[in-house]
């Protein structure tokens, strides 16, 4: 059984469309088996077939998870009592309907995300299985006692084998984009960002960067080092199109493959991850 609250995006709209948004697998003939034999509820009234939703409906599925949900094999990194880390696919969410939190919270009694990546960065995710750890680890990533690292696959090859970055960095909540400036301006945020030169290939002009992330904001690393005239490749946003064709990519190659917890404060029932390090053997980018 599976219960959910309509919200006010799907207001006066149908409810097999609401329904095929929420339920990645769920198919026109499970649906309509499911109003023929009565399997669906709304406010707690049995419905036989479509009809039109309301903000704040109640509606009850009684309808199989395998029918409801695509099956993903998630990696699990590392888990012990306090956290889990997870290894995140591309084309899937942090938060939201159908995210990788959602799956998560089908096994687990308490787990929310400490921090996001974007929806086709690939790696590293940690989680908090309960609200005390969850309550430290959010403080620690505000006073950057968490190190985070990024592989990013960009175009061109830098000059300087290492760098420290400083921007200023704008959200355009509209357009779902940011724009970086080099001087401070209205409404812009400053950013740091570093990176160390890994790998290059002079054949076909690329690199394979190690990405330190020192603040963390929307888009940062892709915008930031499109900027300095070093795009990820496969970034259909920030990138070059005729680049992304060249090579093959559809989405952005970048990883978040490294973690360090470097607490320089008390963390409570937490301590004992001081110093660990959790990095992926084979980033899938």
């Amino acid at each position: 059984m599976r219960t959910i609250i309509v919200d006010k995006k799907f207001n006066n709209k149908k409810l097999s469309d609401f329904l095929y948004s929420n339920f990645n697998r769920l198919t026109k003939n499970t649906l309509y088996k499911a109003f023929r034999k009565k399997d669906i509820r709304i406010n707690n009234i049995k419905i036989s077939e479509d009809t039109l939703i309301k903000t704040g409906d109640e509606i009850t599925l009684y309808i199989l998870d395998n029918l409801l949900f695509k099956s993903i094999a998630l990696e699990k990194v590392y888990e012990d009592d306090n956290i889990l880390i997870v290894n995140k696919p591309s084309d899937i969410e942090v938060v939201g309907e159908n995210s990788l939190t959602a799956m998560l919270q089908r096994d687990y009694s308490f787990v929310s995300p400490c921090h996001r990546l974007d929806r086709n960065t690939t790696g590293l995710v940690l989680f908090a299985k309960n609200k005390d750890t969850l309550d430290i680890l959010l403080n620690k990533f505000k006073n950057k006692e968490i190190e985070k690292h990024y592989l990013a696959k960009v175009y061109g090859i830098p000059k300087e084998e290492s760098k420290n970055l400083f921007a200023y960095l704008f959200k355009d909540n509209k357009k779902s984009m940011v724009y970086i400036s080099d001087i401070p301006k209205k409404g812009y945020v400053k950013i740091e960002t570093s990176y160390t030169l890994l790998e290059k290939n002079t054949a076909q002009n690329y690199s394979i960067l190690d990405i330190n992330l020192h603040t963390g904001k929307t888009h940062q690393i892709r915008a930031h080092l499109a900027h300095i005239g070093f795009p990820i490749i496969g970034d259909g946003k920030y990138g070059i199109n005729e680049i992304n064709k060249k090579f093959g990519y559809k989405t952005q190659q970048l990883c978040s493959y490294f973690l360090k917890f470097n607490f320089k404060t008390d963390a409570g029932l937490l301590n004992y991850l001081n110093g660990k390090i959790i990095k992926l053997k084979f980033p899938k980018n």
